[in-house]
């Protein structure tokens, strides 16, 4: 039996999917702008592409993000989403609003500096630059999704440790998302809010949020021990209070703010991994020791990836540019992007992934076993992309931070002469070649996705017609 919000979810893997090609389009457009001079001149401006690059990575997460939890609600109540017909109608909104944005970015480019811009056109704001309009209404369906867990909690009167921290998490995820609108003419004020909303959005918010997600996952895919990833958990919310908001500092080194935030935010801003590794570890030790049998290897193996990507992109890649003796050469080099390809993929991607192989076993294979050996290589090729892009960036990095800071002095003389530095330019080319090898893991992953499980003994699916009151 399929639950009419567990047929949303399926709405949004697709579009997250397919917002994670746009994604990476962008991306490989992106990275020839670095190889040669002049490239798409005055026709596609490289900022652009680099908005759609990022802008749309931020998107496929968060439509994974609720596609999991429409996926995974209603069986943890055992009952539908209440209000399950606006959740659908908010699906298209989001979904319009995306394909509106992307389409006045990619046609328009940029404005002028008018109230009218700021509105229809971009805000103007790195990362958060859809024009206002549309951020209004992104953040309508997320006060709406809001709406939809809460109510269904209350509604079937039952609370769980897991819910109860995904609805905790709501109150700051869409409080902090309020952020974008800010318009603080001071630079220095300006940029201290606005880090609130990036880091501590997408790095600690979106850290609880997988938190919830992948504690389902490992209750559904290893028969986990509730009592285990609940109390992990629990660790993961008291983690992001102690070490997240002062994490946050490492973003303060060099706006105006005082030199305190140099030492607290250099310590903190590494720890925030460990819980999410320490579920899944105690997790896999407690199914082995139970001998629970694993029948969905690739969600199992993107689960893992995502444990061990997280905590290496995040934790060891983040802590090793974070320590303000070497941030000061690092910032805003290439360095700077090799961290967050690797974060942000091994933190949200690869679950994503993991959860909509978990969905895919339910609607077509139920409890069978769950194979193909499409899922191998889109995990190798995919994988293997991108520790490749990363390494290449790193390379990159390493050598601005050297020859353009540290010798150069971080003059314009020192920034052409890394830019002709031969580990600089070796290192784009790389970072291009790996990018293609991600490419072809995401084709891949969409073949698998659309193969998998097709033919085997799928229990028969109907759509659940209750009301939802």
């Amino acid at each position: 039996m399929i639950y009419r919000s567990q047929q949303l979810a399926l709405r949004y893997f697709a579009a997250s999917m397919l917002l994670f090609g746009v994604m990476i389009a962008a991306g490989l457009l992106t990275s020839l702008y670095y190889l040669r001079v002049g490239f798409l001149l005055d026709v596609f401006h490289f900022s652009t592409a680099k908005i759609l690059h990022i802008d749309t990575l931020v998107l496929w997460l968060l439509m994974g993000f609720l596609g999991s939890v429409y996926w995974f609600l209603p069986l943890e109540l055992e009952r539908e989403v209440e209000w399950i017909g606006l959740a659908q109608k908010a699906f298209w909104i989001f979904v319009g609003t995306v394909a509106a944005v992307a389409a006045t970015l990619s046609f328009v480019q940029y404005g002028g500096t008018s109230a009218a811009s700021l509105w229809l056109i971009n805000q103007g704001r790195k990362y958060v630059e859809a024009p206002r309009w549309a951020c209004v209404l992104i953040a309508a369906v997320l006060v709406l999704f809001g709406v939809n867990v809460v109510a269904t909690a209350l509604r079937a009167r039952r609370m769980t440790g897991i819910l109860a921290v995904l609805i905790a998490d709501l109150i700051p995820l869409i409080v902090l998302f309020l952020n974008a609108f800010s318009a603080e003419p001071n630079m220095s004020k300006d940029l201290f809010w606005w880090w609130w909303l990036i880091h501590l959005w997408v790095e600690a918010t979106w850290e609880v949020f997988i938190g919830c997600v992948l504690a389902w996952s490992l209750l559904h895919l290893l028969g986990a021990s509730r009592a285990i990833v609940e109390s992990w958990l629990y660790v993961e919310v008291a983690m992001v209070l102690g070490t997240g908001i002062l994490g946050l500092g490492h973003h303060y080194f060099w706006i105006g703010t005082p030199s305190y935030w140099l030492g607290i935010g250099g310590f903190f801003s590494a720890l925030e991994p460990l819980p999410l590794l320490g579920m899944v570890i105690h997790a896999i030790y407690d199914a082995g020791a139970h001998r629970h049998q694993i029948l969905n290897r690739p969600a199992f193996a993107w689960l893992l990836a995502e444990a061990f990507g997280n905590f290496l992109g995040a934790g060891v890649w983040g802590f090793m540019m974070t320590l303000p003796q070497i941030n000061l050469f690092a910032h805003g080099t290439q360095w700077t992007a090799s961290h967050s390809h690797f974060a942000f993929w091994g933190a949200y991607g690869c679950a994503v992934i993991s959860v909509i192989y978990l969905v895919l076993q339910k609607i077509r294979a139920g409890r069978g076993d769950f194979e193909s050996q499409a899922w191998k290589w889109a995990f190798a090729l995919l994988n293997i992309g991108l520790v490749g892009m990363s390494s290449a960036l790193l390379i990159a990095g390493m050598a601005q931070a050297f020859y353009e800071r540290a010798i150069g002095g971080s003059t314009f003389q020192a920034f052409l002469t890394a830019q002709a530095n031969r580990w600089m330019t070796e290192g784009l080319q790389a970072r291009v070649l790996f990018g293609l090898v991600f490419t072809l893991g995401y084709f891949v992953l969409l073949y698998d996705f659309w193969k998998i499980g097709k033919g085997r003994r799928a229990p028969e699916t109907t759509l659940r017609k209750e009301a939802s009151g």
